[in-house]
């Protein structure tokens, strides 16, 4: 790990511009790199700050920087008097609006998508009430089963306004990237989180005991001029996700 982690490093600053980057940026890309690269598995422990510092010739401060924005972003996890290991459970901001793919891909992890629904339809009252929609409106409905790798994730209800996404076979694996293609990817977002026990059809989907815990959000994602763009119930594996969410005080 300690030369693969030296030699990435010096990649970073010999790259165009890199040599005038900030040293902690070039370590915590070099680190996030070997992470999505599978250098760096889950479980696995680093350096501590010390040997990182002494290894690359930085200061303790700049390695400690570098750590806590990996960690603040999920991909570490930092255990009192053990040390800093690459997170082995999903850690998902609730203070950034990604979606599932870009979550997984950062964590150097393989996103799969199975549809169980994909079609068009007059909208309902309560995604009428969500999405600003007058009765009568075309939505796109999704329900996708998402995977890393082979192993299910979460379970996801999505409903997009038709004046926005014509063709919901236009999604292939991440609806973001779908909008951001069609010049209407999401810039904010509300969200709310509870914690449910699966019933039999969401156990069996995501191969878990009926009753294990799970992480219900629903979100409303906005466009820059106001306009709803997205209305998703989402169902994660208690098992397998931790959501954390900044906080300042006033």
């Amino acid at each position: 790990m300690q030369a693969n982690l030296v030699t990435e490093f010096r990649r970073l600053g010999s790259d165009k511009g890199g040599a005038r980057s900030l040293a902690y940026l070039r370590l915590r890309r070099s680190l996030q790199k070997m992470i999505e690269n599978g250098s760096l598995e889950p479980g696995h422990a680093l350096p501590s700050e010390r040997e990182m510092a002494t290894l690359l010739s930085l200061s303790r401060v700049t390695v400690r920087k570098a750590i806590s924005g990996l960690a603040d972003d999920g991909l570490l996890t930092q255990r009192h008097g053990a040390g800093t290991f690459v997170a082995d459970r999903i850690v998902k901001s609730f203070s950034k609006l990604t979606g599932f793919t870009d979550d997984l891909r950062a964590r150097g992890l393989k996103p799969r998508v199975k549809f169980l629904e994909r079609s068009v339809g007059e909208v309902s009252p309560e995604e009428a009430l969500a999405l600003h929609l007058s009765p009568g409106a075309r939505v796109v409905r999704l329900r996708r089963l998402r995977f890393a790798g082979d192993k299910a994730l979460a379970l996801e209800d999505t409903v997009v306004p038709q004046s926005i996404l014509r063709d919901p076979g236009a999604v292939k694996l991440s609806l973001y990237a779908t909008l951001e293609r069609l010049g209407c990817r999401p810039t904010r977002a509300l969200q709310r989180l509870r914690a449910v026990a699966l019933d039999a059809a969401q156990a069996r989907l995501l191969h878990l005991p009926i009753g294990s815990p799970a992480l219900a959000i629903e979100r409303r994602a906005f466009l820059e001029d106001g306009r709803v763009v997205e209305f998703t119930s989402s169902l994660y594996r208690g098992d397998a996700y931790d959501f954390v969410a900044e906080l300042q005080a006033d």
